[in-house]
């Protein structure tokens, strides 16, 4: 059990905002009100770095950003903290078993995002949520500096089964979770948001005990499992739910919010 709450990481997609992407004002106040108690907050997630830019100013972070789950570390200037790639051999492996299984697969390199068919599936949403276009190429030519491959399909048991295969063949490999329904992503082995609470561990020199984790997805539970507190969102699964501290209410019931003012404000930021 937390001792003394320092640190707050929240995902973001899910967590922090809502399935429509909207950081609401409560949420904000709750970030705020962390920070006049003395409490610092930090963000992770599978997205790219940059596409977290538009949180930054209203939430006033002052800390390193994790992108792509740990892949690229950033400082809130976009200067590069640290980057964990993918080996091309890793890369053509994890392309073959997502084509296998029907799936669409994206790359993510440290400046591009790559898709082979920008009418997909999601494309769009995944362009409107980054606030940043793809390139549209085959993705088998852009294998040298890979952070992250993603692959996409609105088959929820397909992608289950993605995920177990993809854990199954990398082994130890690299990392692959689910960090949406329709979304497995795979990165580096050290890229995972376990990864993220170990790294803030030793730049920011705050125990994991003394940190609290918010999320939604499998991927964070990595998280959940090393902080001394840990709250789920209200529309996470019963297993993500069940590794938790707590659960708040679902992130279209300001359930960030509420989680914080219930667990970690007592009240003060309703």
């Amino acid at each position: 059990m937390v001792q003394k709450v320092q640190l707050v990481l929240a995902d973001v997609d899910g967590t922090l905002v809502t399935k429509d992407k909207i950081l609401t004002p409560r949420a904000i106040r709750a970030v705020h009100a962390l920070k006049d108690q003395g409490i610092r907050f930090a963000i992770t997630s599978g997205r790219p770095p940059r596409g977290m830019a538009m949180l930054v100013d209203p939430l006033a972070i002052d800390l390193p950003i994790a992108g792509f789950n740990g892949g690229v570390l950033v400082h809130p200037d976009w200067s590069v903290i640290d980057t964990k790639r993918l080996t091309r051999a890793q890369a053509e492996t994890v392309l073959g078993i997502i084509r296998d299984h029907g799936a669409d697969p994206w790359v993510y390199t440290s400046q591009d995002w790559f898709v082979s068919d920008p009418d997909a599936p999601h494309v769009a949403r995944e362009e409107w949520t980054v606030k940043f276009p793809p390139r549209v190429d085959d993705v088998t030519h852009h294998l040298d500096d890979v952070i992250k491959i993603t692959g996409v399909s609105d088959d929820r048991a397909l992608m289950q089964k993605l995920e177990r295969d993809l854990q199954e063949a990398l082994g130890e490999q690299a990392s692959a979770a689910c960090s949406q329904p329709y979304y497995v992503d795979v990165t580096n082995h050290d890229a995972n948001k376990g990864g993220v609470v170990s790294t803030l561990e030793t730049l920011l020199d705050i125990p994991a005990s003394n940190m609290v984790t918010m999320g939604d997805q499998p991927n964070d539970t990595l998280m959940f499992k090393k902080t001394g507190l840990s709250i789920a969102m209200g529309q996470a699964s019963d297993a993500v739910k069940a590794l938790a501290t707590h659960v708040t209410a679902s992130c279209e019931e300001e359930g960030f919010a509420i989680g914080l003012e219930r667990y970690v404000l007592g009240g003060v930021a309703s």
